[in-house]
């Protein structure tokens, strides 16, 4: 029986963006199904698999989307979110196959559940820019969103700290207003897809409040006290407001927990 980190690196690997996507959601199916066993015999990779475009830059260098009613604004906005679910991708397939070992079989299954959710939300997002003429790889792409797991790939409660409790909370924010955005350019398609991707990462997010908590109850600490000191020492910027605070409150990030590092 091939084991569950053999399946996570080779996902993990994968260069082709439709490849990886399909490889996380066998991942999470074959474990769910029992096809892998719960071995960690290969370490993950510094650096997942890229496919040569999209041509990543620096977030200096990024080019403007340009007006949103534009067509070239539109396929801009498109591929930048596709970029960000190709990189969740492996950010929660990294999540599973760095720290399973030491958190269990339950931590493994909500993070491949997270992996496939990214890749459905990656396919849809594709889906979408070959409606418009484009397709992901056509435009330059940030080039720092795999950072945050080269900054916390020692302490799984860093990890958590960044990525869903940070990163991913953001989109919490940020999605609302681009959402009606899309829909009153008349883009109803468009605004069913933010619309999954919304409900999906609040749970997203919660999953990875949950087993922050409880990291932070084994160790005897703080859980609101110890996510402003990771946040702090491994974030490289800003926690900005506005705040969703009703998706962050489903989610379990209270108010108390960002306002300070706000």
């Amino acid at each position: 029986m091939p084991t569950i980190a053999q399946a996570i690196r080779a996902a993990l690997l994968e260069p082709d963006p439709r490849a990886k996507a399909f490889a996380a959601r066998a991942v999470a199916r074959d474990f769910a199904a029992g096809r892998l066993s719960f071995v960690f015999d290969v370490p993950m990779p510094d650096a997942p698999g890229r496919p040569e475009t999209p041509v990543l830059l620096p977030p200096s260098q990024m080019p403007k989307r340009g007006k949103g009613g534009s067509e070239r604004g539109r396929i801009a906005l498109w591929h930048a979110l596709a970029h960000i679910e190709f990189v969740a991708i492996d950010l929660a397939l990294d999540m599973a196959g760095r720290f399973g070992a030491e958190r269990g079989p339950g931590f493994v299954a909500d993070f491949l559940s997270v992996a496939a959710d990214e890749a459905m939300h990656f396919a849809l997002l594709a889906r979408k820019l070959r409606s418009l003429g484009s397709h992901y790889g056509a435009l330059p792409a940030h080039s720092g969103l795999w950072d945050a797991a080269r900054e916390t790939a020692h302490d799984v409660a860093a990890r958590l700290a960044v990525v869903p409790m940070v990163l991913e909370a953001r989109g919490l924010d940020v999605t609302p207003a681009t959402l009606e955005r899309v829909r009153a350019a008349g883009d109803e398609n468009g605004a069913r897809i933010l619309e999954r991707i919304l409900d999906d990462e609040i749970r997203h997010v919660r999953v990875g409040a949950t087993h922050f908590t409880a990291i932070c109850a084994e160790r005897g600490e703080s859980a609101e006290n110890l996510w402003k000191m990771l946040v702090r020492r491994h974030f490289g910027g800003a926690v900005k407001p506005p705040f969703n605070d009703s998706a962050r409150l489903s989610a379990g990030l209270s108010r108390d927990w960002y306002a300070g590092v706000a």
